[in-house]
């Protein structure tokens, strides 16, 4: 029996939850010293650094984890946001150390915000070298950007939410709409990172603290920077185009210009590379069936054959619009490839893909694109002719 005491040691290197400073969320952004961090530098409490950027951190007190603290009659966020200001984001979390009673630890670090503005300065594997390099950080954090300040969507006008898991959260709503994109967590970012390809990420936006998705962000592979963004509707037929969206609405005018709507049901697309001596070409297949969700001309008979067919055509031909758009800015204006051409490549002519992979994104931007369309109206929702 005194044996057996032995082994049952419990856990002996534990530290309690309550003496531990969780942080959720994490935001990169241009270096801007606080209204704090002036006063406290203007006290001496400084030290030898550059402002080049500023780094804050989302803590969820304990408490809040249970019920919501008021004061005065007023509720209480439910998290404190933390920020730091120099050119080391390690030096910045040690200087956290003295400004608050627990030590931070990011084992529940949920997602992390870079800013657009930073990463016009400073390249991704800059900003992301010491959360990779650290043992708190979970590979599967999600990574996303932010169109204007990072830090705004750490803040929230909801005195119930954290903002961190609402962003982390707001994800699963891609079933609905493949204006979403796929989440891009660390492990991923670190492959595409090393990989030096062009890359995609979810854009944020934020206005009174509500904060949405709003596009995707692209970074260039060869520097690391951002370059440009897409709009919502190029973003949503970028995942029509990879094949990582399968749902989805498109919005088109009929022939009395009035407004109708395509709802997507389901949808495959395929890629097919070819290669003639030094030339690539691409042809790309999307068929997708779906139902007229809505329409606002009553002069017709939705549920006629003729009709389905000629409302398919004009779906059809907004859908070419929108795919045009986007081939546009990615060969054109970015000369990015952020839509896995060079990847199909590399799958389907190993050899031809060895000798273009360290200069893809010029030759990508070269390269003949075309498309073929496939779009059946299956059904007509519940409507009943009179």
């Amino acid at each position: 029996m005194l044996l057996l005491l032995v082994t049952q040691t419990g856990c002996w290197s534990s530290r309690e939850i309550e003496d531990l400073g969780l942080y959720s969320g994490l935001s990169l952004d241009t270096g801007n010293l606080t209204t704090a961090e002036q006063k406290l530098e203007e006290q001496g409490g400084t030290y030898s650094k550059k402002n080049l950027v500023t780094v804050t951190i989302q803590i969820v007190p304990v408490k809040s984890t249970g019920t919501t603290e008021k004061q005065g009659g007023q509720q209480t966020a439910p998290y404190v946001n933390v920020s730091g200001t120099g050119d080391s984001v390690l030096e910045i979390f040690r200087e956290f150390s003295i400004r608050n009673e627990r030590p931070i630890i990011g084992h529940h670090l949920k997602v992390i915000i870079v800013s657009a503005d930073l990463l016009k300065q400073q390249s991704m594997d800059q900003l992301m070298d010491f959360v990779l390099r650290d043992n708190d950080i979970r590979p599967s954090t999600m990574v996303f950007i932010s169109q204007g300040r990072a830090d705004d969507t750490l803040i929230s006008k909801r005195t119930d939410a954290i903002p961190s898991f609402h962003i982390k959260e707001m994800i699963s709503n891609r079933f609905r709409t493949s204006k979403v994109l796929s989440p891009v967590i660390l492990s991923q970012l670190d492959a595409l990172m090393h990989s030096k390809k062009s890359y995609a990420l979810q854009n944020l936006i934020t206005v009174d603290g509500d904060t949405e998705f709003s596009g995707a962000a692209i970074i260039k592979g060869d520097t690391g920077h951002w370059i440009g963004t897409l709009s919502e509707e190029d973003t949503e037929c970028l995942s029509w185009l990879t094949g990582k969206g399968t749902s989805g609405a498109i919005k088109a005018y009929d022939w009395d210009n009035e407004p109708m709507t395509y709802e997507m049901k389901a949808m495959k697309s395929k890629i097919k590379a070819i290669v003639d001596g030094d030339d690539i070409s691409f042809e790309v297949s999307i068929r997708t069936e779906g139902r007229l969700i809505e329409t606002w001309n009553k002069k017709s008979y939705p549920t006629s054959a003729e009709y389905s067919e000629k409302v398919g055509r004009v779906f059809q031909e907004k859908l070419a619009q929108m795919m045009q758009k986007l081939m546009q800015k990615l060969q054109n204006d970015y000369k990015a490839d952020v839509a896995s051409f060079g990847e199909t490549l590399s799958i389907q002519h190993p050899a031809e893909w060895k000798k273009v992979m360290e200069h893809w994104d010029d030759t990508f931007s070269r390269s003949k694109i075309s498309f073929k369309y496939d779009l059946k109206i299956t059904e007509f929702g519940s409507f009943t002719e009179e």
